[in-house]
């Protein structure tokens, strides 16, 4: 049983972070930088479920905060020690969420501006810190070759982010907040300026 009986440790003071086999790495390593980007999108879907998702979303964001620290563990252990790694199966639950929330929108003829409800909003931005944490991902794996890493690693993120915008857009749907991108929207003549800001 994990217990986290300390909190402040000191242990980082000297630019370093240790795995779970006590392994030192700095902090400005390719790995930490996909934990930290992995932590950052998990508090990003916990404000998420702070606004009162529905209750089938939260149950999907819920499930997911539990995916990103079984994908942390999986980042923070040594290859040689048995971990807890995230499996097909996770990254096909994404894959269904996907389908059938797809399948609920009318299809898309332009992109998709980030925004509408504070929750669509919330959920776009959660799109692009797992973005953000894909690449960081790549960067790690790309860092360390030599290392064995689990194949659903890449594939789950990508699968998030994907989930991410659907479910941005059933929430903009069900209030009819969707906006979408117009081409060139401020270069047509005779456009009026928005007004000023209030001083």
């Amino acid at each position: 049983m994990l217990r986290l009986d300390r909190i402040m440790t000191r242990a980082g003071d000297g630019g370093v972070t240790r795995l779970a086999d006590g392994t030192a790495l700095p902090k400005q390593h390719p790995l930490l930088e996909a934990l930290g980007a992995i932590d950052e999108a998990n508090a990003i879907f916990g404000l998420c479920r702070a606004q009162g998702p529905p209750a089938p979303l939260d149950a999907c964001l819920a499930a997911v905060q539990h995916d990103l620290f079984d994908l942390g563990a999986d980042l923070a252990q040594p290859a040689a020690r048995p971990a807890l790694r995230l499996s097909p199966v996770q990254v096909q639950r994404l894959e269904v969420w996907i389908a059938e929330g797809t399948a609920r929108l009318p299809p898309l003829a332009s992109f998709v501006l980030p925004g509408g409800t504070m929750l669509a909003a919330s959920l776009h931005l959660a799109r692009t810190v797992v973005r953000r944490a894909e690449r960081a991902l790549c960067a790690a794996i790309a860092a360390e070759p030599a290392r064995s890493w689990n194949p659903c690693l890449v594939p789950y993120v990508n699968r998030l982010s994907d989930a991410c915008f659907v479910w941005a857009r059933l929430i903009n749907a069900a209030s009819g907040a969707e906006t979408l991108w117009q081409p060139g929207c401020g270069q047509r003549a005779g456009m009026e300026a928005p007004p000023p800001p209030p001083s």
